[in-house]
């Protein structure tokens, strides 16, 4: 470190010597313990750590004064960033970190790092894996599916990803992601690899790529070039909207808000964002609860868009100069990541829709006194919300997309040729149907996934008589 030395005639400043302790300046305010112990993972064992988080500064004790110097040296001519801010590395005058490297949480911490770091002693081998910016991720568990979209998500809370292609290999969904800068990749291998992406299931596994770039020749559900809009989609593929393409842009840098303990290792919110909506990493607090849906079929109404499947829909609004998209408002962004992530590249209504987060916070009512035509409806007060009550057995609930719904709330008088009858009128073909013990609930097996999306929106809630109405969700189980 240096310390100045002022008098009335002349400033004088001193080089501090070389340490094993590091001094690191400037952090952002929500800069975690675990990002900066990343900074000095490619160089050797860390052994202590201490932030000061009201001045934005941190120390860092490493193994041995060798390790620090390569530090040093490397960040001299490479400017390390934490959460895409430029952070200022210099030694310590502290030959070692007073504090107690024992306590409960500086142990967490160190464990979680010695977890990920390297096992080999050569630093040049440890510094050519950290230095691409391409990660490889697979996902194992994956009871619910996984989009390009999700990943993005996730993974722009440690810098801006450029590119992303997915692919799956040994029936195994897999991905290379590409950041701009290779310290971001590092901070995101630190912070996600063997964590869930939803509660108990899709966990990711993550290394470094051998690859320092990607070449991505197509925009579509299954690979991506943020840098690069205009790319075709390729044939067989649903075309990224030049409209969707610039609003996704735009949001792709503030889509999920501050990182929360959920995506650290060391914190016990994950179990808290799970129980909350069955989301640990993926809905994070601070980030927009208002969906963006294009390439809808334009007979749909605003009605038909409150299904309520994923979440409490507050408004609705369609576009008035692009009635094929429209802007959903959610009760929070976990649910909003929710719906998301479940019905992007569904077919609804003989189309294949997209859904991204939308840039806007809230969906704005009309002003008095101006008609936009019907195209915003306010949901808010409705009573037919699933998942208003803190805790709700709803969220555990909550399913994928299938050809199997699950019908609960069923009037006593209410047979099987009536629902059959209900749900053929619908526009689809049943397949099979089971009743409960109690006949109060029942599975309903459509032919595909579209025309069991097309049933639930049309008779979710559907008045059976005597103020009854039919609940209905995708389920799980098949019949």
């Amino acid at each position: 470190r240096r310390s100045v030395v002022v008098d009335s005639k002349k400033l004088r400043v001193e080089e501090a010597p070389p340490s094993r302790v590091i001094h690191i300046r400037k952090l952002p305010n929500e800069a975690s313990e675990a990002e900066v112990i990343a900074l000095g993972l490619p160089f050797g064992k860390v052994t202590n750590i201490l932030t000061l988080k009201g001045k934005n500064q941190a120390f860092l004790e490493m193994g041995t004064e060798e390790a620090a110097i390569t530090m040093v040296n490397y960040y001299t001519t490479v400017t390390p960033h934490i959460r895409n801010v430029p952070v200022f590395i210099q030694y310590s005058n502290h030959k070692e970190l007073k504090t107690d490297a024992s306590n409960q949480r500086t142990q967490a911490v160190l464990q979680a790092v010695s977890a990920v770091q390297s096992p080999s002693s050569d630093v040049q081998e440890i510094l050519a894996a950290a230095s691409s910016p391409v990660l490889r991720i697979i996902i194992d568990n994956m009871f619910y599916p996984v989009t390009l979209d999700v990943l993005q998500q996730i993974f722009s809370k440690f810098g801006t990803v450029m590119k992303i292609i997915t692919f799956t290999k040994n029936n195994q969904f897999q991905a290379l992601l590409q950041f701009s800068d290779p310290v971001n990749a590092q901070q995101a291998k630190l912070a996600l690899d063997g964590q869930n992406i939803y509660n108990s299931c899709c966990t990711l596994r993550i290394d470094f790529s051998k690859l320092v770039n990607l070449n991505v020749k197509y925009n579509n559900d299954k690979s991506r070039d943020y840098t690069r809009p205009e790319l075709p989609a390729g044939d067989g593929q649903p075309s990224l909207d030049p409209t969707v393409a610039a609003a996704f842009s735009k949001d792709s840098n503030s889509l999920l808000g501050k990182i929360p303990g959920a995506l650290n290792p060391l914190s016990a919110a994950a179990a808290a964002a799970a129980a909350a909506g069955r989301v640990a990493l993926a809905g994070q607090a601070g980030s927009s609860g208002v969906l963006l849906v294009s390439n809808l079929n334009e007979e749909v109404s605003n009605t038909h868009m409150n299904t309520r499947v994923y979440g409490d829909v507050q408004r609705v609004k369609i576009l008035y100069n692009k009635k094929d998209s429209a802007l959903i408002q959610m009760s929070d962004s976990n649910q909003a990541q929710l719906a998301m992530s479940h019905l992007n590249g569904q077919k609804m209504y003989g189309k294949i829709i997209r859904v991204t987060l939308s840039k806007h916070q809230t969906v704005a009512l009309p002003r008095d006194g101006l008609d936009d035509q019907g195209l915003t409806k306010d949901y808010a007060n409705s009573p037919l919300h699933r998942f208003k009550k803190p805790g709700s057995k709803n969220f555990q609930n909550i399913f994928p997309p299938s050809a199997t719904l699950h019908l609960s709330n069923i009037p006593q008088d209410v047979t099987e040729d009536d629902l059959r009858l209900l749900f053929s009128n619908a526009g689809g073909t049943v397949k099979a149907f089971k009743f409960f013990q109690d006949r109060k609930m029942a599975l309903i097996q459509m032919s595909t996934v579209e025309e069991a999306i097309q049933a639930l929106i049309d008779l979710h809630n559907y008045n059976m008589g005597g103020n009854q109405h039919l609940r209905v969700s995708f389920s799980k189980s098949t019949i």
